[in-house]
């Protein structure tokens, strides 16, 4: 049986996923103006449009084909699919096998440091993340009643070939900003792609930590692309004394360490472990500062 793959929301991970499927299953993903539909192409995508409020004839065909569904499409504030479609999703869907739904860590909200698993309670602060938690319960809610297993791939800090601290350092942009006992947590965008390999093969469902082993402050990932780079790193500045956004200063409100032991116990084995096996990896190959 063929394998039909539509990403709802072709972005940085979705594209990375269809790069990693090139060649072994049909891949369509959506596109909100015409201009991102080479973008879309060069990835193995065939594009779709879709404005976030109608589904169009070309989008209901490939839906009516599609047996796996992943969708990484922000809730703004309601998801935009589910909204946009008008019956449930097995009608809509009738070859439909598995959903993979990207979200968030931010929907755990704060533990104070503490390791969190999926077993966790989701204590999201008002705004996306609580968005994101609402999303997730509407589309299992939405397998359960067509009887499809629906992943939800809760991810930490995305990173990966042009989103790096390279980059940042390249432009001027990389700070090293210290909150004591302040911890964030990533996820190489190669290992987002391999995960969602994983489990649409297997057609698992249910919630997923997809980050990976070491969560870090962010200053130390700042400090050794420098040192890779053979550049002075920037000074470090206290939390207290830095000029930043109200949404960059909220991201230092929450602290936890992201467990990842239930993906790793359903088969993944992590490309890149550790932010210092991805960055000697970005630098070695040269793809650091790569188009995306």
């Amino acid at each position: 049986m063929t394998t039909r793959f539509l990403l709802l929301g072709a972005g940085y991970s979705a594209r990375a996923f269809a790069e990693r499927l090139k060649g072994r299953a049909d891949i369509a993903g959506t596109r909100r103006t015409a201009e991102r539909a080479s973008l879309l192409a060069a990835s193995g995508i065939a594009p779709l449009g879709f404005d976030g409020t109608a589904i169009t004839p070309e989008l209901a065909d490939a839906l009516r084909r599609t047996t796996h569904l992943v969708v990484s499409a922000a809730p703004a504030p309601d998801d935009p699919f589910l909204s946009a479609l008008q019956q449930p999703l097995k009608e809509a869907m009738p070859e439909l096998r598995w959903v993979g739904y990207l979200s968030t860590v931010g929907v755990y909200g704060n533990h104070d440091g503490a390791w969190v698993t999926e077993e966790n309670a989701c204590l999201p602060r008002p705004g996306r993340s609580d968005g994101r938690l609402a999303a997730e319960q509407a589309w299992t809610a939405a397998g359960r009643e067509a009887g499809v297993p629906v992943a939800l791939l809760r991810l930490s800090g995305i990173y990966g070939p042009g989103r790096n601290a390279f980059a940042n350092l390249a432009a001027g942009t990389a700070r090293r900003i210290v909150k004591p006992g302040q911890i964030f947590n990533r996820i190489h965008v190669a290992d987002i792609a391999g995960a969602l390999d994983l489990l649409a093969q297997k057609e698992l469902g249910g919630p997923f930590n997809v980050s990976d082993d070491e969560p870090s402050p962010p200053q130390d990932v700042v400090a050794y692309a420098a040192g890779l780079m053979g550049v002075e790193p920037p000074p470090e500045i206290a939390f207290d004394d830095a000029e930043m956004t109200p949404m960059a200063r909220s991201f230092y409100g929450e602290t936890k360490r992201i467990a990842n032991a239930k993906l790793k116990a359903a088969g993944y084995a992590f490309r890149y472990p550790d932010y210092r096996v991805a960055l000697d990896a970005m630098w070695r190959e040269g793809n650091w500062n790569a188009r995306v």
